[in-house]
């Protein structure tokens, strides 16, 4: 009789936990997902600064692996790559129709500075003195228009913060502004005919308010005509500058002083001619 013989069973070795091997496979493992990681973000970079040279990439990669896969997947590759070559050619005209969206808008935006810059020039154009200083015929002006010349000549001259008063009311004074000296000045215009003359009524009432209401340090009264010679006596007895036809128009052409730069003469103190 046959005894069997129980195979011998070779005893497997037990598996014991190592800390240190643990720890090992778990760097390993997160090296390798931030490797993977940094690797695709890297890609993705690239792949948004150099579209083109990305879809050649791609377009290689599929060519590679539809070589070396089986051949019953490699009609599905083929399609994966036509797909993938549609959607980076879509991806390119987005990509040209955002820039050419961009040039336009910078284009409007342009424009419409360009077309803001001319409305603001053509507001100060409308805004900017209307009368000539040069050359004037006074005489054709109307009153206001004849103030409004007398304070150009101011603000032409240096003046700061000249203003047209004259109207209802304006207590004889027609033109303020500050000197360049920093005096304040009260001007009364006179717009009238050659045989019309600035009399002593005239200066009396602007001698009234011009340095006690309107608190001048040099007062003026500039006309188109000549003063009488009471309107004179008085003008110099009080400090005020006549300034009659021929020193405005020397002031206008710039060959006469203006009223801040005049000094009383001797023979003839208060009239400036």
């Amino acid at each position: 009789m046959t005894i069997p013989v129980r195979p011998e069973y070779t005893a497997r070795p037990r598996y014991r936990f190592s800390t240190r091997s643990t720890a090992r496979w778990f760097v390993i493992a997160a090296l390798t997902v931030c490797g993977a990681g940094l690797t695709l973000r890297v890609l993705a970079d690239a792949a948004r600064e150099h579209p083109l040279v990305a879809a050649l990439v791609v377009l290689a990669c599929v060519a590679v692996a539809g070589c070396s896969a089986p051949a019953r997947r490699g009609l599905r590759i083929r399609r994966a790559a036509r797909r993938t070559a549609r959607t980076l050619r879509c991806a390119a005209a987005t990509a040209v129709e955002t820039a050419e969206t961009a040039e336009a808008e910078a284009a409007a935006a342009a424009a419409e500075a360009e077309a803001v810059a001319a409305a603001e020039a053509a507001a100060a154009a409308v805004e900017a003195p209307v009368y000539e200083v040069r050359g004037v015929d006074y005489t054709l002006l109307d009153a206001y228009e004849f103030e409004q010349a007398v304070a150009d000549l101011c603000e032409r001259d240096g003046c700061r913060d000249v203003q047209v008063v004259g109207g209802a009311g304006d207590l004889g004074a027609d033109v303020l502004a500050t000197a360049p000296d920093g005096r304040r000045v009260v001007i009364q215009c006179k717009r009238y005919g050659p045989t019309n003359k600035v009399g002593s009524q005239d200066m009396q009432r602007f001698g009234g308010t011009c340095f006690a209401v309107h608190e001048a340090q040099l007062a003026a009264v500039v006309t188109t005509s000549e003063y009488t010679q009471p309107a004179v006596e008085y003008a110099e007895q009080c400090g005020i500058l006549c300034f009659d036809r021929q020193a405005l128009d020397d002031w206008s052409a710039g060959t006469g002083p203006a009223p801040w730069d005049t000094a009383y003469g001797v023979d003839d103190p208060a009239v400036v001619a």
